[in-house]
Parts: structure tokens; sequence; C-alpha cells
């Protein structure tokens, strides 16, 4: 009995997304087939098949994304296999100093024309473009066909089980067998066809790999830059100065030594309250290069003197220390430390719950607060910056914020403990 029901239940889902399928596969070949059969009818005109021609290929050309798309879709809730779009990102326009807008092909007067431009070149020169519309074309003879064959059978079945006469009924519960014995399996072959046919192929992963990799170098560098200029600023508008005025102040104490001892020890109490306060700057500048409890004690620990050191409400949950590699390590910190800062300053957030964990994937590290919400990644943002130093490690930055609240921001980094 067990196994009847189980067969049901299974024949049913699979008729289902059989039918789903079919509908999904069949829209471009619709298309076509309508545009025949208005051609056909106006056969007497010569210039109904060009006239029918543009209009089906248009079509095609507008539903091979959302083709796609749901093909994606229903193979990421059937099988859990995510099939990239691979589609090539629009770097964004940049206005000159002489008012025009650079879209990367040529200048425009404003920023609407600019886009829709690159928009346009884009989509044509995409290979990806040209991949959906090849995957709209196989998909009705691979996956179509097949899916189709338990909604005939229903379809025989109906038709020949109320017909009168034997041959009739012989038709309609062979087609009724073939319906419940296929449904089940109709629609499996929409996961390897998709997976060969709709993902990125191997010269286009390798593209968009290097340009990841050449962007991600390009900001490396500007961040190493942007440092260095930091320390360069700190040490001189602070411990540089410091010390310049310390060694004036010595020269003044060593002169007044025979004359004015009593203010000559005066000045020699300044300069080593001076040293003091320029070795406590000094200290406070390597820390925030690398603070010593991330050195001494491990990324966990470090996470929670942060915490302890936050004005909001902080809950830390962690297990027991990971022992990283130290770049993996100070990428974590300083991604929680921002979001910590931007849950202060910008969500205006009273508490926050930090998790730092390992799974099968690497170190997940999420930073939850109480805000109003709002955060997203905007482009030249901070939170789109902290997710380029992420992709560094093959990390990633997710973000969900809605208005209202609350925010949580998960930071993936693929590595293993030593």
């Amino acid at each position: 009995m067990r196994q009847v029901v189980s067969w049901s239940a299974r024949a049913g889902v699979g008729l289902v997304r059989a039918c789903a399928l079919a509908v999904v596969s069949m829209l471009v070949p619709a298309v076509w087939a309508g545009a025949a059969a208005v051609a056909v009818r106006w056969a007497g005109n010569p210039w109904s098949w060009p006239g029918l021609f543009v209009p089906a290929a248009t079509c095609t050309l507008a539903l091979s994304g959302p083709v796609c798309r749901a093909f994606r879709h229903l193979v990421a809730r059937w099988t859990g296999t995510v099939i990239p779009a691979g589609h090539r990102q629009a770097p964004p326009v940049v206005r000159m100093s002489t008012g025009y807008w650079w879209n990367g092909y040529s200048y425009k007067r404003s920023r609407r024309e600019a886009e829709e431009e690159q928009q346009r070149r884009l989509r044509w020169s995409d290979p990806a473009t040209w991949r959906d519309l090849r995957f709209t074309a196989i998909a009705p003879v691979t996956v179509g066909l097949v899916a189709a064959v338990p909604p005939a059978g229903l379809v025989a079945a109906a038709v020949g089980l109320t017909g009168s006469t034997t041959a009739a009924r012989t038709a309609g519960a062979l087609g009724l067998v073939l319906a419940l014995a296929g449904a089940p399996y109709a629609w499996r072959p929409v996961g390897p066809v998709a997976a060969r046919f709709l993902g990125p192929s191997p010269a286009m992963l390798l593209t968009d790999r290097v340009d990841e990799l050449t962007t991600q170098r390009a900001d490396a560098t500007v961040a190493q830059a942007a440092e260095i200029r930091r320390i360069e600023r700190d040490l001189h508008d602070g411990a540089q100065a410091r010390l310049v005025a310390l060694g004036l102040t010595l020269t003044t104490a060593e002169k007044l030594m025979e004359t004015d001892p009593d203010r000559a020890k005066a000045l020699m109490r300044e300069v080593r309250a001076g040293a003091a306060a320029s070795l406590a700057e000094l200290r406070e500048l390597v820390r925030g290069i690398n603070p010593p409890v991330l050195t001494e004690r491990g990324l966990v620990d470090a996470v929670r003197a942060l915490a302890l050191a936050s004005p909001l409400d902080v809950a830390v949950g962690a297990g027991p220390r990971l022992d990283l590699d130290p770049p993996i390590e100070s990428a974590l910190y300083f991604g929680t430390a921002e979001l910590l800062t931007n849950a202060v300053k910008h969500a205006r957030a009273t508490r926050a719950r930090i998790s730092v964990t390992r799974d099968d994937t690497g170190i997940v590290v999420t930073v939850e607060d109480d805000g109003h919400g709002g955060a997203d990644l905007r482009p030249g943002g901070g939170l789109a910056g902290l997710q380029r130093r992420l992709a560094v490690f093959d990390g990633t930055l997710e973000i969900t914020s809605p208005a209202g609240g609350p925010t949580v921001a998960t930071m993936v980094v693929p590595c293993e403990s030593l």
C-alpha cells in the first residue's frame, strides 16, 4: 500500500513538472508555429513571409531570456543545481570633465544615452545572449518532447476512454498507462541538458575569472596605496610632529641646564610625558594595522574584544579558536569592525549579534543588528568595497536589510583551519 501511495505521489509531482517544462519549452516553437499558420493562410501574398519573420524573430529574442531564467529556476528548485547565468556585467558609466558620459564605447551627452548604448552593445556582444538563443532551439527537442509525453498520454486517455469503440478505449488505456509510467521520469532530462547547454562554457568561465582577478588586483593596489598614505599621514601629523617638538624641547632644556636648572627639569618632565604620548600614539597606529589581540589570540577572541569596545550591546557566539591564515583573519576582523561601525553610524542600532562558525564551505561570520535597515551593496559604497576585499580570498558578502530592519550581513570565506 505504501508503495502505491509513494508511486502515486511521484507520478503526480512528475506530471506537474512535466507540464511546466512542456509549456516553457514550447513557447518559442509556438510563436513560429503561429507565424507559419498565418503565412500559410496568406499564401497568396508574397510579402507575408518576410513580414511575419521579423515579428517572430523579435519575439524569439525577447523570450530567450525569460525562458532560460525559468529553466534555471526550475532546475535549482527541483534538483538543487544552481546554473549561473554568466551574463557580462556592464561597468559604471563615468562623467568626464568635459561634461560628457563615457560608457566604455563612446561619449554621450547624458547618462541615460550612455547607459542605453552600453546595454545595447553589451547585449549583442555577450556570448551568454547567443547561448540562451541556442538553448531555446535545443530545449524543445531535448526536454519539451520528452516532457510532453505524460500530458499527451492523459489527453489520449481522456479522449479514448470516453469513446464508444473498443479500439478507442484500448488506446485510451494505453495512454493512461504511458502517462502514469512516464510521469516520474519525463522531467528528469532537464537537469543534465540545462547543465550542459545552459551553463557558461569553460572559456567564458576562464574569461570571467581573468576579469575578476584583474579587478581584484586593481582593488588591492588601490587599497594598499590608500593604506600607505594613511600611515604616512598619521606618522607625519602625529608621531613625527610630536618627536620634532620633543627635539626642540630637549635643545631648550640643554641650554637652560646651567642658567635655569629648575626650568630645564620642568622641560625634561614635559619631554618624558611627550615621549610616553608618542609611544602610545605609535602603538595605536600599529594596532590599526593589525590589532595585537588578533595576532596573539586569533579571530574569535579579537571579535570578542571588538564587541566589548563597541557602544552597542553585542552578543558574540563562536566556537573554539580557529587557526586561520593571518590575511584571512585580518580581512574578517576588519570586515566585522566595519559592519559594527555601520550599525552604529547609519542604522542607529542598539543591539547586535555576531556569529563566527566553520562549516563545510569555510568560515562564516554573521553580523545582525536591530537598526532601521535599508543597507545595500551600492557601487562605490563601503559595503561594495568590503565585498571586493573578501573576493580576493574567493569570499562572498550577502546583505539582507529590509526597510525597518533587521540587517543581517554574512561573510563567507572558503578556507581550511590549520
